[in-house]
């Protein structure tokens, strides 16, 4: 079935926003088994890396092995016995100074500093990541140190200050690591990070050779510590906050806002015309300021005339961030109801696709929905429904919020009522005013047959959005006409604090009034609030493991940055 779009006439050019229009679906196409999805995610450089992890461990194999191990350390003196021979009085001075890369005041002015970066540009992630890449490569080294107990090079003299055991050189690979987590999480890609490794390469490369010069390393050392420094970050950094999700940018805006320009943009693109058979025209971010768990987009589609559609991008990162939610919501007050966290993407943008078809068939006025688009498989995904144009948000709208509008939205939350749904996210952004009607969008959270606790907290969010557009007397006395006394009461008795969503709380911070109030001085009598605390095992269970890990965590950080002298 083609989807059908209701736009107002614009002059020519632009796309038709009034009368019904068909979009043409003709060239839809089905991507055959093997070929690449638009947007794939090879890990390109993190592989090479990976590979080189690979021939370290079987490095560490052939250490184990006693003869293979004399082998490794004889080929190493051999070496520096060569190097030492080459040593002057003028190229001593530089390495000496080339050595003080390495030292402990450097990497302290390196690693607190971009600390001190990370934190004031509140970018939280790579900040944990880049903790966590350091202090792994501290730990890993430390590790092999005590498990493999190498001792310094043997009958060359030792130009420069030495600490522990030498395989692998840990100045090497705490240094390495602290510049390469400098880079992933400062530098924006492009030109500018590039010309960033190729300083790094030389930075490494110069400290190595300085080590094997004075004496202070052996080749094979130098080497494992190289690598352990930059693929423990360089992976972690790929995989945790790779940039088409996280970019390093300096500036204002929410994680949860994808960059869709560049590749991605162009895989959008293309997945739309090839899977949902549209031809797009332009691609924009659209309503970023009402959305936190998602990427508003609207695609200008071609046609006889051109229309608009609106689509949602959803992606690992939005994934990982309703885990999260639903994790801090189940330790501050327990399991509610119906909030257990998403397992993949694909089912995440599945749920909202199937609430939109859900309120769609039940009569209410929400978006159409048009499909699901795949960009990147279990890792992107895009929804795709009807664009309301002529709408705006019923706190920007410029009509009158009269009687007729109030009952409009009032008789929203009953129509949900008699369908046995509820919406769970009533707030200012998800009412839209089109044509002197409330229209209701955002239905991700919608839940089939809810409590009526739930139904009773849509019921009262809805007046208090209403309210702040007109009173809460005028809303009230509407309210009535549709609803009893007992259910207005139990409304307000099930909404506080957490269940009025942040936007709408805002809202009233802003107008200085607290309509919750107005609304109980107007019951008949004043209901006890029902709790929202739920206690059980599992959330007893929750704390405790959560309090531990995080001291654990504490601990772990805080021993290794000492044992290297970064605390």
């Amino acid at each position: 079935m083609e989807p059908t779009v209701r736009r107002p006439p614009l002059p020519d050019g632009e796309p038709v926003r009034a009368r019904a229009t068909r979009i043409s679906r003709s060239g839809r196409r089905r991507r055959p088994s093997g070929e690449a999805p638009p947007l794939p995610r090879p890990l390109t450089t993190g592989a090479y890396w990976l590979a080189a992890t690979g021939v370290l461990l079987l490095w560490f194999v052939a250490l184990a092995n006693s003869a293979t191990n004399n082998y490794i350390l004889s080929f190493d003196l051999t070496l520096l016995d060569w190097v030492s021979q080459l040593r002057t009085l003028v190229l001593t001075d530089v390495m000496r100074g080339v050595h003080a890369l390495g030292s402990l005041w450097t990497v302290r002015v390196l690693f607190w500093s971009t600390v001190a970066v990370l934190l004031l540009t509140r970018r939280f992630r790579h900040l944990l990541v880049f903790l966590g890449a350091v202090v792994g490569v501290i730990a890993l080294s430390s590790l092999l140190a005590y498990l493999f107990m190498r001792p310094r090079p043997l009958g060359v003299e030792m130009l420069g200050d030495w600490t522990g055991a030498a395989f692998p050189s840990r100045r090497v690979a705490v240094f390495t690591a602290t510049v390469v987590g400098m880079l992933y999480s400062l530098v924006p890609q492009g030109r500018l990070r590039q010309l960033g490794k190729l300083a790094i390469g030389l930075l490494v490369t110069a400290l190595s050779v300085a080590l094997v010069y004075l004496g202070v390393n052996s080749p094979t050392d130098v080497l494992i510590g190289a690598i352990i420094g930059v693929t423990i970050p360089l992976v972690a950094f790929r995989l945790l906050v790779p940039n088409e999700v996280f970019p390093v940018t300096y500036r204002r805006g929410s994680a949860a806002h994808l960059d869709v320009g560049g590749r991605r943009g162009q895989a959008i693109h293309q997945a739309l015309e090839d899977q949902l058979g549209v031809q797009v025209l332009e691609i924009k971010p659209f309503g970023l300021s009402g959305s936190a768990g998602s990427t508003p987009l609207r695609v200008c589609v071609k046609g006889d005339p051109n229309s608009y559609l609106f689509a949602k991008l959803y992606a690992r990162s939005h994934l990982r961030a309703d885990r999260w939610y639903k994790l801090g919501r189940t330790l501050l007050y327990g399991r509610l109801e119906d909030e257990k966290p998403f397992n993949t993407v694909r089912r995440l943008v599945q749920q909202e696709d199937y609430a939109l078809r859900l309120l769609y068939g039940a009569g209410v006025r929400s978006p159409e929905p048009f499909g699901v688009v795949e960009i990147t498989p279990e890792r992107e995904y895009l929804i795709t429904f009807e664009f309301f144009d002529d709408a705006k948000e019923l706190g920007e709208a410029e009509v009158e919020v009269d009687e007729a509008i109030i009952d409009d939205g009032l008789r929203i939350i009953r129509r949900l009522w008699d369908a046995g749904l509820a919406h769970r996210d009533i707030k200012p952004a998800n009412l839209l005013v089109r044509q002197d009607r409330i229209h209701l969008i955002d239905v991700f959270f919608a839940e089939v047959r809810p409590s009526p606790w739930r139904q009773a907290v849509d019921l009262a969010n809805m007046m208090l959005v209403l309210a702040t557009r007109s009173s809460p007397q005028q809303v009230y006395e509407r309210a009535r006409l549709q609803f009893r006394d007992d259910e207005l009461a139990e409304a307000f008795a099930a909404t506080h604090g957490i269940t009025m969503p942040s936007q709408l709380r805002q809202w009233m911070r802003d107008q200085g009034r607290d309509l919750h109030k107005e609304f109980l001085k107007l019951l008949p009598e004043r209901p006890h609030p029902i709790s929202t605390q739920r206690w059980s095992l599992r959330r007893v269970g929750l704390l405790l493991g959560v309090l531990l890990l995080g001291l654990l965590a504490l601990l772990i950080v805080f021993s290794n940055l000492r044992s290297v002298g970064l605390l």
